[in-house]
């Protein structure tokens, strides 16, 4: 049975991931000195945050990923349509001469990167909390899809 500081070191460290929101990179700078100060003194926290800092590696992979399908597809869009004009009257503002002919396919697949985007931080969120409860039972807690790249 873990301590009770074991267990709440291992939910901290899933909370840490949330710090992404206030500080660029805190998912992954508070996670590693959460983990590299207790992976020798706990083998429940060393799991937990070998678990946490893979989860956030694997996110930043599909983010990636997602970036890499969806950017460019935006970029070549508007470089295709760029004698656009755009058009201020009073209270509205419209493009004119912009052509989607030929490119829903493309923009659809755009458009679905950027929600799967979306998609994936908003079921991060609900994970990071659902293992930080886990954790801090006292259960081993192993986060779906994720690449294991510290073992």
């Amino acid at each position: 049975m873990e301590k009770t500081s074991e267990r709440n070191t291992a939910a901290f460290t899933h909370l840490s991931t949330l710090s992404q929101y206030i500080i660029p990179f805190g998912n992954y700078i508070f996670p590693v000195i959460i983990w590299s100060s207790y992976k020798d003194k706990s083998e429940f926290a060393d799991h937990h945050g070998k678990q946490a800092l893979n989860f956030q590696l694997s996110l930043l992979l599909y983010t990636l990923i997602l970036a890499l399908i969806a950017i460019p597809i935006f970029i070549s869009l508007v470089l295709q349509n760029i004698p656009m004009e755009a058009v201020f009257n009073d209270d509205d503002f419209y493009i004119r001469n912009f052509n989607f002919q030929g490119n829903i396919g493309l923009l659809s697949i755009g458009i679905t990167a950027v929600l799967l985007f979306g998609l994936l931080k908003f079921v991060e969120f609900f994970l990071v909390i659902y293992a930080s409860i886990k954790a801090s039972n006292g259960e081993l807690y192993k986060y779906p899809l994720t690449i294991p790249f510290i073992k």
